[in-house]
């Protein structure tokens, strides 16, 4: 097969078909356009054009207004079976092909809510005790450490976290505003007394910061939707800058100009785990484990759950019931059955039991096997359990003859 250009930017080479890679293809600049029409993250809008290209790589670069339902559910089963995706990413690309017919094609395709979305697994989140919690962050130093005691001191998300700008954290108030959380809503948070101090000497770092980006002529930090043409200077000003800005500034990928941006979330993610490493702590702890250890650590100190959801931003209550279900007075304070058994389950007390009974001048039901004191480990009884049950054999015996 020769190569070349085909409809909508397609590219056809030796092997196979894909988008043309030096030419950005009409339909996806719609996309793009699109999506910032509609104030989507930058994330989102990189998502929904990367789903929407392999869509249409898929099924040979014909143009999605050709294609129908037997192709939208043919490309999200393979996501499911060739390329073993989560649940969540499947139903990640669904909204993408959605968001491509409606918003992008104006095509209202009743079939697309016929087909079946992948059914997200509910899992106990992983939470950390407050000796792991302490442990961990004694494994970090300056500004990871400071990331991740927001983490759990204010139960923020990892990118609320980094989002942070000067004028969020009120000292006053002694609270933190999050702006623009999930679903694009902000909330108040407390602001942990011992972090006001470390706070205070970030946001004079980023001064200083911010004052050498100035001299060096840097376009102004990125502001939110149109709150660059309504405050044509505030980019400028120390109050929108983000608290843990980047180390060195990079092209803004939409506007093409140089600026410094907020610190990469792999920084912390790499931080967390290492330090989780050192703490020795088995549990799969990440940085959103120290948000899940916040919630659930609140609720066990007996704060209301309306109240704790209100701080952790959920819509739903039940999102936030999740977190009764790893509480102390949960499963942890349930007696286990076995605990409950007697000494039927355990050899060891069968001996001692029948040793007591025969020194009792009762007669005593003894176990077929001798009991194994290596099973439980138990410091200075070993011995005594092997004499407990030779006298408990010794007196069987007697009692029978």
């Amino acid at each position: 097969m020769g190569c070349g250009v085909g409809d909508a930017g397609v590219w056809r080479g030796k092997k196979g078909i894909s988008l043309n890679p030096s030419a950005t293809p009409e339909l996806l600049d719609r996309v793009r356009e699109r999506c910032r029409l509609r104030h989507y993250s930058l994330r989102t809008e990189q998502a929904y054009v990367a789903w929407i290209w392999r869509f249409i790589r898929a099924n040979g670069g014909h143009h999605p207004r050709g294609l129908g339902k037997a192709e939208v559910e043919a490309f999200l089963t393979r996501l499911a079976t060739e390329g073993q995706v989560a649940a969540s990413t499947q139903n990640q690309a669904l909204a993408a092909l959605l968001f491509l017919y409606r918003e992008v094609l104006d095509v209202e395709l009743p079939w697309m809510e016929d087909v079946v979305r992948a059914k997200t697994p509910r899992r106990v989140p992983v939470v950390l005790s407050r000796e792991e919690v302490g442990r961990l962050l004694a494994m970090l130093d300056g500004q990871a450490w400071l990331q991740a005691a927001l983490l759990y001191g204010a139960g923020l998300r990892l990118m609320e976290c980094l989002r942070l700008r000067v004028k969020d954290v009120d000292f006053e108030r002694q609270e933190i505003v999050v702006r623009g959380g999930k679903g694009d809503k902000d909330r108040r948070v407390p602001l942990p007394q011992r972090l006001r101090e470390p706070l205070r000497q970030a946001i004079e770092r980023v001064r200083l910061l911010h004052a050498q980006d100035n001299a060096a002529g840097l376009a102004g930090v990125w502001l939110p939707h149109a709150l660059a043409r309504k405050l044509p200077n505030a980019d400028r000003e120390l109050a929108w800058q983000y608290v843990f800005p980047a180390a060195n500034p990079s092209t803004d990928p939409r506007s093409g100009l140089l600026r410094r941006h907020h610190v990469d979330e792999a920084t912390l993610q790499r931080a967390v785990r290492n330090a989780r490493l050192r703490a020795g702590i088995a549990k799969p702890a990440t940085c959103h484990t120290l948000r899940h250890s916040f919630a659930t650590h609140l609720l066990e100190a007996g704060h209301d759950i309306r109240t704790v959801q209100e701080l952790l931003g959920h819509k739903d209550l039940s999102t936030t019931q999740i977190y009764t279900h790893v509480l102390g007075r949960g499963a942890g304070a349930v007696l286990s059955p076995l605990d409950r058994c007697g000494e039927q389950c355990d050899p060891y007390e069968q001996a001692v039991s029948i040793a007591d009974r025969v020194l009792a001048n009762e007669r005593p039901t003894f176990p077929t096997a001798p009991p194994d004191p290596k099973a439980h480990r138990r410091p200075g009884t070993a011995a005594r359990a092997w004499l407990r049950h030779l006298t408990a054999c010794l007196a069987t015996w007697w009692l029978h003859a």
